[in-house]
């Protein structure tokens, strides 16, 4: 790695802990895949931080051990196999070109998603299996192809009205399944190298960091302020991924 690829992968683990220590929710990790994507190429980029985000997942699965809803991951899990199997194979096959596109495309979803969320308790719903089956497929899709699946599955969660400690619980467990699922993928698909992420050990550290660094400073900051910041931050990266195409 370059010295900037360095400093970028440094921020990208700190904004992972960010994320997992609950600050600005799934927006920090949204950024990850597109800034890298600006330094490397990006089917190279989007399987590098996984085993990041599994490290990180387990800070946060400790936090929420058994706070999650069963039978709405008995929905979300089955479909996300799927997801994930699809992902894996695009991704196998998939240009560089049309990986930053797609990435650059979640990546504004993920932007659409946050400007629409806060409508969606006053939407009228009423739950059908297949919302489940088609939450979890998706976002197992698009954490697969570019690490951003939070839309779909934080849109469907939304909707069911969970308590919030039982949203967080759900998430944090399906998000951990689902990196754990996209694992064997990238290692059969030749996606991932042990001995690339062997030697970016040192990054290990700023996980955690992050995590605490996040939940030290959740109840200092102004969380609509830091998302907003996150919100400019995510539209220059698609901005500036669409240029170096």
């Amino acid at each position: 790695m370059t010295p900037l690829q360095m400093t970028l992968f440094a921020i990208a683990c700190l904004l992972i802990g960010l994320s997992k220590g609950g600050l600005g929710g799934p927006l920090p990790v949204a950024l990850v895949t597109p800034m890298l994507a600006l330094v490397m190429d990006a089917k190279e980029a989007v399987p590098l931080v996984l085993p990041f985000l599994i490290f990180a997942d387990w800070f946060a699965l400790r936090a929420y051990w058994q706070e999650w809803d069963t039978d709405l991951l008995k929905l979300l899990v089955p479909a996300a196999l799927v997801g994930a199997l699809m992902g894996g194979l695009l991704l196998s096959v998939i240009s560089d070109f049309w990986l930053k596109i797609t990435i650059g495309v979640f990546t504004i979803l993920v932007i659409v998603y946050k400007l629409v969320s806060d409508r969606l308790a006053s939407v009228t719903y009423e739950h059908r299996n297949w919302h489940g089956y088609l939450a979890g497929w998706s976002t197992a899709l698009a954490s697969t192809l570019a690490n951003t699946g939070a839309p779909t599955f934080t849109i469907y969660l939304l909707l069911q009205r969970v308590e919030s400690i039982t949203f967080i619980g759900t998430a944090t467990l399906f998000f951990t399944i689902v990196n754990l699922l996209k694992l064997p993928i990238f290692i059969q698909q030749d996606l991932l190298q042990v001995s690339t992420v062997t030697s970016l050990w040192w990054a290990l550290p700023i996980v955690p960091l992050g995590v605490w660094i996040g939940r030290r400073v959740l109840d200092y900051i102004d969380q609509t302020t830091f998302e907003r910041i996150m919100m400019i931050l995510l539209f220059l990266s698609v901005i500036l991924l669409f240029a170096t195409l």
